[in-house]
C-alpha cells in the first residue's frame, strides 16, 4: 500500500506541475497568438534595378555573368540554387540596354528607395546554368535579356579567361516587397551578398531556420516568401522557353 500511495503522490505532483493557474491561463493564451520577429539571413545576387525590372516583367530571363571586379581571379560562381534579387542603381546606362527597354530606366530611378534602404520585390530559383566560350551564340540570346550588342560585347571581353556563364532563372514576384538596410558590407562590386531580413514565426512556416552562417546554410529565398509570390511565367510557358534557351545553348 505504501508503494502505491507513493506513486500517486509522484503523479500528482507531475500532474499538478503541468496545471497552469488560473491567474496564468489568459498570459499564456495572449503569448500564443503573439508572432514573434525573428531575424533571417538569405542569399540576395546583386543585378542592375532595370535588370530586375524586366525580369519580373517577363521581358528578360537569362543573366550573363562573369564576376566583378572583386570575383576577377575565381570568376562567377553560383553559390546558391534560390535567392533574392538585389536591385543596385550604380553603373546603369541607357547606352547599355536595347531600344525597346531604354525608357524604363527612368522609371526606375524615380522609384529608386531613399534613406539608405533597399526593396526587394523578387527571388528567383536556377534552372539551367551554361558556360559559353562561343561569342556566335550571344546574338541568339538577344530575346532573352534587355543588354544591347554592345555591352554584351564587353561583357563576354571581360575576364578573357573566363567563360560566360548564362544562368537561367525562374522568377517570383514578391506580393508584398521586402525592406532592407543598406549596410557598408553589402556595397562593392561583388555578385553574392547576405540580406537581414526580418520576419515572423508564421512566415517562416517552420521551414527556414534563423542566424545561420550566410555561406553554409543560409535561409531558403523561395522558402521564406511562400505562399506571398507568384511566378512570372505559368510552368507550360516557362517549360516552352527553357526548351528554346537549351536548344540554342546547345548547338
Amino acid at each position: 500500500m505504501s508503494a502505491f500511495i507513493r506513486a500517486w503522490k509522484i503523479l500528482s505532483e507531475v500532474l499538478d506541475s503541468q496545471v497552469i493557474p488560473p491567474s496564468d491561463q489568459s498570459a499564456t493564451e495572449v503569448s500564443k497568438e503573439r508572432i514573434k520577429a525573428i531575424e533571417a539571413t538569405a542569399a540576395a545576387l546583386k543585378e542592375w534595378a532595370v535588370v530586375c525590372k524586366a525580369l519580373e516583367e517577363g521581358r528578360q530571363v537569362i543573366l550573363l555573368r562573369k564576376g566583378g571586379i572583386m570575383e576577377y581571379r575565381q570568376g562567377f560562381e553560383i553559390k546558391h540554387s534560390d535567392f533574392f534579387l538585389y536591385p543596385t542603381f550604380e553603373h546603369q546606362s541607357k547606352e547599355c540596354l536595347q531600344a525597346d527597354y531604354v525608357n524604363n530606366l527612368d522609371k526606375v530611378l524615380q522609384n529608386a528607395p531613399m534613406n539608405n534602404t533597399n526593396r526587394i520585390t523578387s527571388c528567383a530559383a536556377v534552372v539551367l546554368v551554361k558556360e559559353i566560350t562561343n561569342k556566335s551564340i550571344l546574338g541568339q540570346l538577344e530575346k532573352y535579356h534587355i543588354w544591347n550588342d554592345q555591352y554584351i560585347n564587353v561583357r563576354f571581353s571581360y575576364n578573357p579567361r573566363r567563360p560566360l556563364n548564362v544562368v537561367v532563372l525562374r522568377v517570383y514576384k514578391l506580393n508584398n516587397p521586402l525592406e532592407v538596410d543598406v549596410k557598408p558590407e553589402l556595397t562593392g562590386c561583388k555578385s553574392w551578398i547576405p540580406v537581414q531580413l526580418l520576419l515572423s514565426d508564421t512566415k517562416l512556416q517552420g521551414r527556414a531556420k534563423p542566424q545561420q552562417e550566410f555561406d553554409k546554410q543560409s535561409c531558403s529565398a523561395i522558402d521564406i516568401v511562400k505562399p506571398d509570390c507568384k511566378p512570372v511565367f505559368n510552368d507550360s510557358k516557362f517549360t516552352e522557353i527553357v526548351t528554346e534557351l537549351q536548344e540554342v545553348l546547345n548547338r
